[in-house]
């Protein structure tokens, strides 16, 4: 029997919460496959937080609270996993939350809008229209929402639409386990954490920066040593795996 504490049971929860968000059309069955691939990496890291992922995510909060018109991206793997977490940066933050999709109906879109207002969430939605520069659905957004915004933080991204984003001169932090991914090399900050562990710590930073540490961290922000430290603590766990 697995305690509850351990990081194994909040896995197989979390499985069982993604299949049945997949059949109720929630998640796609392509995030699944997302999903796998994500938790493969969080094993390397030992599923906890590293302190290069806590510095990301305290550069995020300070990223996220300056901006002048912040946006939290979600897609279904995200709602499904982390709604009211999602809700909680909200707040901390001062962001909107927008609902953007790479297999998308109208239907899902009203279903994560649901789930994420159910959750607590002040979900800005309305008309969206094709106004990212992508050949896919990703490319459809509000105008006063993403496509105006100067921070976008995209938990669970893809990497066209990152590089799309970051073309248009906007702050990109993504939330990605796999610190070779095309997201994590192209973001502006990439934090490489699970992401019911990384959005309680941007949160909780969000409340307790000072202005002072905020410029310190924006200004000395370098995603390449964070992701080359993220490789590190990924190496050095598989170096002692057998002890």
């Amino acid at each position: 029997m697995i305690p509850k504490s351990h990081p194994r049971y909040r896995s197989l929860v979390t499985r069982e919460r993604l299949a049945g968000c997949a059949r109720s059309g929630i998640v796609s069955w392509e995030g699944l496959t997302a999903h796998g691939r994500g938790e493969a990496f969080d094993y390397l890291l030992g599923e906890k937080t590293t302190e290069s992922a806590r510095l990301a995510e305290r550069t995020a909060a300070a990223m996220l609270t300056s901006a002048r018109h912040p946006v939290i991206s979600v897609n279904g793997n995200t709602a499904a996993l982390a709604a009211q977490e999602i809700a909680a940066l909200q707040k901390a933050s001062g962001a909107q939350v927008e609902v953007n999709l790479f297999h998308r109906t109208e239907e899902r879109v009203q279903q994560i809008e649901d789930l994420l207002r159910s959750a607590g969430a002040d979900v800005f939605s309305g008309e969206a229209e094709r106004l990212l520069p992508l050949d896919h659905d990703r490319a459809w957004c509000r105008r006063e929402g993403m496509y105006s915004a100067d921070v976008i933080l995209v938990p669970l991204e893809d990497g066209d639409r990152c590089e799309a984003l970051v073309r248009m001169g906007k702050t990109v932090i993504a939330i990605d386990l796999n610190p070779l991914s095309r997201t994590a090399r192209r973001a502006t900050l990439t934090i490489v954490d699970e992401l019911t562990r990384a959005l309680p710590e941007i949160s909780r930073a969000c409340h307790d920066l000072t202005q002072k540490d905020k410029k310190h961290l924006t200004e000395s922000l370098n995603n390449h040593y964070l992701l080359s430290e993220a490789i590190r603590e990924m190496t050095e766990r598989l170096n002692h795996a057998l002890d």
